[in-house]
């Protein structure tokens, strides 16, 4: 079976536990033993457990007061309840208290076969609904995207088109692009979109810790481990779990997650127990992964394992038709975000140089700037020394500005036009600057001439 089973057999006659245990040992299921209440409490306070078989009379406690505790304990977990002759009303009682079923001794062993593996499915369904909700919390706003330029739009095809396997995937690109965002759409348009999705900063956790935090532990597997833990891994199981720079990963834990890419099975630290789960990966990096293997610090096989399936986030640079809808939608998150009650707009001079700047910090960069501009502007009017401060050096454009060929005009019969218009003006000051040359209009405006034709014949200046 895919995964052993943890069930815990809670009764004080010894050799019924011993017939039980036998039984479900075959069946793949791993078998913990108590003969009383006081050291069923202690396995489950220290000890995940999936399902416990439960005697309703023990030699120390009543199943009927233990049953509320060990499911304060762990929620989740399933109870069978096993019952003598007579004690029927008693184990109906203790359904009324969240147990799953009960069974009357002497125990048929392919009826409590089938019992328990209908109780280990309620947990599962329990636990699903449980990743359920939580995906929806976390999505209770529809995934949004901008993706007007050329390279955008390929990117997200193609993202498309990985999200419907299960292949691991690798996104490369510069800090700040937003990486972690086309991993989530690869969950969000993937099967596995109501399951688990898990990221974590391979980068943000120390050393020592991190093979624990991904694959989990055993209590007492090193000082300080005082209870035992799931890890990410088991966390992200039928799910995604994103692993973000990859990159600064440590050697030693980049051979156990090769294999685990491999075979989808892992150890506890601590345990000798291989455990598998159904986790699809996807790593994120902005390091050049080629040169930290030629310097040694990262695996070959594990690059050439993630790299199967690669997607490349461009820069905001090189994507500059995104640049005044991303403002925009910046700018209609925060007002919802923060009940804003003024309108925040952008000056002309603001955008220009907006337009025109490199941004080494690519979106995420954008976006410091413009919340920066929200809080300095006065009337919610945005304006350069809002945005850029005393600072010359962050003015430095990337192209010449050419604010002499009509740019401005837009602004002198109506101080607010909209971002639509302000980005047609801008484009056809730039096509007047350069003479009508489309391929150096093109490039000047970081966008494909192709792009460019597009925007011109939607204007309807195009023969």
């Amino acid at each position: 079976m895919k995964h052993s089973h943890r069930i815990l057999i809670l009764d004080d006659e010894e050799a019924l536990r011993v017939i039980i245990a036998q039984r479900l040992k075959r069946k793949g299921y791993e078998i913990m033993e108590a003969g009383t209440a006081k050291e069923g409490l202690s396995l489950l306070k220290d000890t995940l457990i999936d399902a416990v078989l439960l005697d309703i009379k023990l030699p120390d406690g009543d199943g009927l007061i233990l049953l509320p505790k060990i499911k304060q304990l762990q929620p989740d977990l399933q109870v069978v309840m096993l019952t003598g002759n007579g004690t029927i009303e008693s184990a109906i009682e203790a359904m009324k208290l969240g147990a799953y079923d009960y069974l009357t001794k002497p125990c048929n062993l392919s009826e409590l076969e089938i019992t328990l593996q209908k109780a280990l499915e309620k947990k599962k369904l329990l636990l699903e609904n449980t990743g359920l909700r939580q995906v929806v919390n976390r999505q209770t706003r529809e995934l949004v995207i901008i993706a007007e330029s050329a390279p955008m739009v390929a990117l997200l095809e193609m993202t498309h088109k990985v999200a419907q396997t299960d292949a691991s995937v690798l996104i490369q690109g510069e800090s700040g692009v937003g990486k972690e965002l086309i991993a989530q759409a690869i969950h969000h348009w993937s099967s596995r979109v109501n399951r688990p999705w898990i990221p974590v900063n391979a980068g943000a956790i120390p050393e020592t810790l991190i093979e624990s935090e991904l694959f989990g532990h055993e209590k007492g597997a090193f000082t300080g481990a005082g209870s035992q833990k799931i890890g990410l891994v088991e966390m992200a199981d039928n799910g995604t779990l994103f692993l973000d720079e990859i990159g600064e990963m440590p050697l030693s834990i980049q051979v156990k997650l090769l294999r685990f890419l491999e075979s989808g099975e892992f150890r506890r630290v601590g345990d000798t127990r291989l455990r598998q789960v159904d986790v699809r990966i996807v790593a994120a990096t902005n390091r050049d992964l080629q040169q930290e293997i030629n310097c040694g610090r990262f695996r070959e096989d594990l690059f050439y394992r993630l790299n199967g399936l690669t997607l490349i986030v461009p820069p905001l640079r090189e994507r500059r038709e995104d640049i005044l809808p991303l403002i925009r939608q910046f700018l209609e998150t925060q007002t919802n975000k923060n009940f804003l009650q003024d309108e925040y707009s952008l000056l002309p001079e603001t955008i220009e140089q907006l337009l025109n700047y490199d941004f080494p910090g690519n979106v995420r960069e954008l976006f410091h700037l413009i919340e920066r501009g929200i809080i300095l502007s006065i009337g919610g009017r945005i304006a350069p020394k809002d945005i850029w401060g005393n600072s010359d050096q962050i003015l430095k454009p990337s192209h010449s500005s050419g604010s002499e060929d009509g740019f401005f005009d837009i602004f002198r019969g109506n101080p607010y036009p909209s971002i639509e218009d302000v980005e047609k003006h801008y484009i056809l000051a730039t096509l007047k600057r350069v003479k009508g040359n489309k391929t150096q209009a093109a490039n000047i405006l970081g966008i494909s001439v192709r792009n460019l034709y597009r925007k011109l014949q939607s204007y309807g200046v195009v023969e």
